[in-house]
């Protein structure tokens, strides 16, 4: 096992250049000014293949707890850019749902249908084991609870484990039910009323979120539209949700609510242009290619509920795990997150500011708080 680097980062002023993907850890003009990093530490075993990334944003509230993503990315600096921007993410997510974490995230560059295998998954464990608990993992694109149980093979940090190893199970049902309560919330405050029966919700992703979160719309009586590339999903989806509709462009689809519950960076210039939907409210990380979207989201009628704000309910299930916490406290503390973006949804009316704007106000004084 060898640490290929191990730095911590400053960044400075964001910019919409593409070409800033290129960049490394430091000095990103693409990300926010705010975002320095503790520890980003890039891992290679040359035996397994491994290649991996974890970045620690932010241990001020708690140990740094986020996913660890396989994905296969087009280039190393994808990789980067996705784990940086994840791992800041995770720190306002779990400041905002009040948990006292810290926020980490990691990412395994790799197809994990093609180079995924336990002793691959054991490696990437030494690495988390090695941090000291600065970093704890848990599951994200490309990994299960099976995943998990075989990297605690070699670490303790890590959650989201099988209820059979002495986890609470896959987070995909806790965090699909954040992201309805969000939607609720958004509903009322948008439309006077929380009632999704007959609105129509496109759901773009239908893996293990998307597909709990069309469950929930549908026992609420929305009419549903779902896309996903990856067929077995749709057809999942087909078997279980019989009126559901398959679409190819959820973004073009003639829509009440965009639920974006697959890969970050949907919504630009060009896919804002085309949305019909008024409220945008899914479970993807980083949905927003750069942060000035929100205004032209905004410039269109069109609210943005903070992605990190509605997807807070698998950190919630698994810090609860890393806590000892019984279901029950669990599900409250999930309960609130309507309350929270209700609350949201209130400073931004009286202070005429960008949702946006307000969660990370809360995020911020959390942890500035922290510090004192």
């Amino acid at each position: 096992m060898s640490v290929v680097a191990d730095r911590s980062a400053a960044v400075s002023s964001p910019s919409s250049d593409a070409s800033s993907a290129a960049a490394g850890v430091f000095d990103r003009p693409d990300m926010p000014h705010d975002s320095a990093h503790e520890r980003v530490v890039f891992c290679q075993d040359r035996d397994t293949g491994l290649r991996a990334i974890i970045a620690v944003h932010s241990t001020a509230l708690g140990p740094a707890l986020g996913g660890t993503r396989f994905y296969p990315y087009a280039s190393e600096q994808d990789a980067l850019t996705d784990v940086l921007r994840l791992s800041r993410g995770m720190t306002y997510k779990a400041a905002v749902a009040g948990v006292d974490l810290g926020g980490g995230k990691a990412v395994i560059i790799g197809d994990p249908t093609a180079v995924k295998t336990p002793t691959l998954l054991n490696a990437y464990g030494r690495f988390v084991e090695s941090l000291g608990g600065s970093y704890v993992t848990a599951g994200d694109v490309g990994t299960n609870s099976d995943d998990l149980d075989i990297i605690a093979e070699e670490t303790t940090h890590v959650v989201g484990k099988n209820t059979t190893a002495g986890g609470t199970g896959d987070s995909g049902p806790q965090t699909a039910l954040g992201v309805f309560l969000s939607l609720r919330a958004a509903a009322e405050s948008c439309w006077g009323s929380d009632d999704l029966a007959g609105r129509r919700v496109g759901v773009e992703g239908a893996g293990k979120v998307g597909y709990n979160l069309v469950g929930l719309l549908r026992d609420a009586g929305a009419e549903v539209v779902v896309g996903d590339s990856y067929a077995p999903a749709l057809d999942r989806i087909v078997d279980n949700f019989p009126g559901v509709t398959i679409g190819s462009d959820i973004i073009g689809a003639d829509i009440d609510v965009y639920a974006p519950c697959a890969m970050g960076a949907t919504l630009d210039a060009t896919s804002v242009a085309r949305l019909s939907a008024s409220i945008v409210c899914g479970a993807a990380n980083n949905q927003l290619l750069t942060p000035d979207v929100e205004m032209m989201l905004a410039a269109r009628g069109i609210v943005w509920v903070p992605d990190y704000v509605a997807n807070a309910g698998g950190l919630i299930q698994v810090e609860g795990e890393l806590r000892g916490k019984d279901s029950a406290e669990v599900m409250a503390t999930i309960g609130q997150i309507r309350d929270t973006v209700a609350g949201i949804f209130a400073i931004a009316r009286a202070e005429g500011m960008l949702l946006g704007a307000a969660a990370d106000r809360l995020a911020e004084n959390r942890i500035a708080a922290a510090g004192h």
